[in-house]
């Protein structure tokens, strides 16, 4: 089994809260995150596939696939954005980057098997300090 590792990144605002909650609930358990106007993080994505090596080619997948289906599925759709507002696939979720990985994970699932390999794990870097590891 081989591992293989795509590294993106992307700038995105998002704000964590609960629309059925008050302003002041939501400040007691997201803290700062939730501040209303907003905030934004840098982002560093990591997408591991798993797969065998193909005779043929000597891949797991091909890199420039890969990176295709990252930049489509996900890039294009969340930089520069307002993950709560513009990204169909965070829609009606709280913006917490685990949930942001776990949608990850969803959208590029279909895409890597048909191309033989399969997801291993999303990895979000939101801040130097705070990561987030999805194995699905």
């Amino acid at each position: 089994m081989i591992y293989l590792t795509r590294k993106e990144r992307f700038s995105a605002a998002h704000r964590m809260f609960r629309p059925d909650w008050t302003d002041e609930e939501n400040m007691q358990v997201f803290g700062k995150c939730s501040n209303p106007n907003w905030h934004g993080h840098n982002y560093i994505l990591n997408v591991t596939v798993k797969g065998d090596i193909k005779e043929d080619t000597g891949f797991v997948i091909n890199m420039n696939i890969l990176k295709q289906i990252i930049k489509d599925k996900i890039i294009d759709i969340v930089d520069h954005k307002n993950l709560n507002i513009d990204v169909g696939f965070m829609k009606g979720k709280i913006a917490t980057t685990e949930n942001l990985a776990s949608a990850i994970w969803n959208e590029l699932d279909l895409p890597v098997k048909n191309q033989g390999a399969r997801l291993h794990c999303i990895k979000i870097e939101e801040t130097e300090n705070n990561t987030i590891e999805y194995y699905g």
